[in-house]
């Protein structure tokens, strides 16, 4: 039997078992000397040089030998490039929220976002409409003191309970706080908000409401009615005008417009 015959049928005994015979590569392979040249504008800003305004800086990236994600392009510019291209990153597993940024005009985690096969350049640019402090590093302050602002912590009424137990809760209960605890406070819900952008100092944005909610249907919690009584305003709450950009660009599928609306179901209720 030809060596080509052998092939064939090691292929389709492979096909059979449920196996690729020929895994797809990342990167492709090259059709021709450049193929995998990909450009990438990154906006950049250096506090330092304040006379040098905001601008798009243009790298070539060889794909051949760099990873699938957009957080791999970014640490291969900064460590064969440009050592001061400065943003956050730390788990590379979509677990930390930090390196959130704007990724061809969608907020996402650089970790989480493959990059783009379009031939055309890709924009990475930090997440808007929030104050820069260096390139791709935005200032969180608001951000999580609206989030500490809703007291995100189980309040009690009661007395705590004894050393070693725990306060009881149904698994029924327990799902009802499904899709809020998973929140990273990444900002990318928040930050893709237009009501977020027009009031940012007074509504508090998705992610804060979402995990405001949290704590109202945690069975647990004995603050419901405080909780509720303290977002009841006309700018806390109810700049959200249901667009639903929130739930689009939340890079862990969770749905900030649907609890934001839960909570407005209740303040009806109350």
């Amino acid at each position: 039997m030809s060596v080509t015959r052998k092939r064939l049928r090691k292929g389709r005994k492979k096909k059979r078992e449920g196996e690729t015979p020929n895994p797809p590569r990342w990167p492709p392979p090259p059709s021709k000397a450049g193929a995998n040249t990909k450009t990438f504008s990154i906006y950049r800003w250096d506090p330092d040089s304040p006379s040098t305004k905001p601008h798009l800086k243009d790298y070539k990236v060889d794909l051949s030998d760099c990873g699938p994600m957009v957080l791999d392009v970014l640490l291969k510019i900064k460590n064969e490039q440009d050592p001061s291209l400065t943003f956050r990153r730390s788990c590379r597993e979509g677990i930390c929220g930090s390196c959130a940024m704007n990724i061809d005009g969608d907020n996402g985690l650089a970790c989480l976002t493959k990059i783009s096969s379009a031939s055309s350049a890709s924009t990475i640019s930090p997440l808007p409409h929030m104050f820069v402090i260096k390139d791709l590093v935005v200032d969180m302050t608001n951000f999580y003191n609206q989030y500490k602002s809703v007291e995100p912590w189980l309040k009690r009424k009661d007395a705590p309970p004894q050393p070693g137990k725990e306060i009881p809760q149904t698994k029924a209960d327990r799902a009802k706080l499904d899709g809020m605890y998973e929140c990273i406070l990444c900002a990318c819900c928040s930050t893709s908000c237009p009501s977020y952008w027009w009031n940012p100092e007074e509504y508090l944005g998705p992610a804060a409401l979402l995990h405001a909610n949290r704590w109202i249907q945690d069975s647990r919690d004995q603050f419901t009615k405080e909780r509720l009584d303290s977002i009841n305003d006309e700018f806390k709450l109810y700049r959200c005008h249901t667009i639903k950009n929130c739930t689009h660009a939340c890079p862990k599928g969770l749905n900030p417009a649907k609890h934001i609306d839960t909570i407005k179901k209740l303040q009806l209720e109350a």
